[in-house]
């Protein structure tokens, strides 16, 4: 709902709350990163100011919820299974739920994430449809004619994507930003 999605944006939590996420790509030649993450984690978030802690709280308790794991090994159950050679249901999976701002210089290579991965869930949250140009890359490979561009998702206001990590399919990068595209805000 749009007003919900405006309150969202409204309550960002302030830059203090955040760390460097220290990432090869996402660092600057200075050592500063260009990447900026919060865990959204129930106990993390109870830690900001009333406001923001009233809007993210209930997002970071549905980020963590059994029933939000459930719809997404229902989702990717043939990939997971196939992946880890076990019914789903005995497939070990947590959440780890960040919240990212990216700064202007922003970028990383093509990737498959990492193995201890088992799903990619990215949540866009642009102000509006000027960022439409920042969004995942999707690939078809790693490198060679693969490589090249593929898919790229629409950055765009409360749209995002998933997908189970595979070592040998899931390839997508992000092109490096620029000043005018401003932060890139996603959880």
């Amino acid at each position: 709902d749009p007003a919900s999605y405006a309150e969202l944006l409204a309550a960002m939590p302030d830059r203090r709350f955040y760390h460097d996420l220290r990432h090869r790509d996402a660092l600057r030649k200075d050592g500063s990163s260009t990447r900026l993450r919060m865990y959204l984690y129930p106990e993390r978030v109870k830690r900001l100011p009333p406001e923001q802690r009233r809007v993210w709280l209930p997002v970071a308790r549905a980020l963590c919820s059994k029933s939000l794991e459930d719809a997404f090994k229902r989702k990717f159950r043939a990939a997971l299974e196939e992946r880890f050679g076990k019914p789903v249901e005995q497939i070990g999976v947590y959440p780890i739920p960040i919240l990212l701002r990216d700064q202007p210089g922003y970028r990383i290579s093509v990737h498959s994430d990492v193995p201890t991965k088992a799903i990619t869930v990215q949540f866009y949250l642009p102000a509006d449809s000027s960022q439409r140009n920042i969004g995942t890359i999707f690939h078809e490979a790693d490198q060679g004619p693969g490589a090249e561009k593929t898919t790229q998702m629409p950055f765009l206001p409360a749209t995002g994507y998933a997908f189970p990590v595979s070592l040998t399919k899931s390839w997508h990068s992000a092109a490096q930003t620029t000043e005018a595209d401003g932060e890139r805000v996603t959880m």
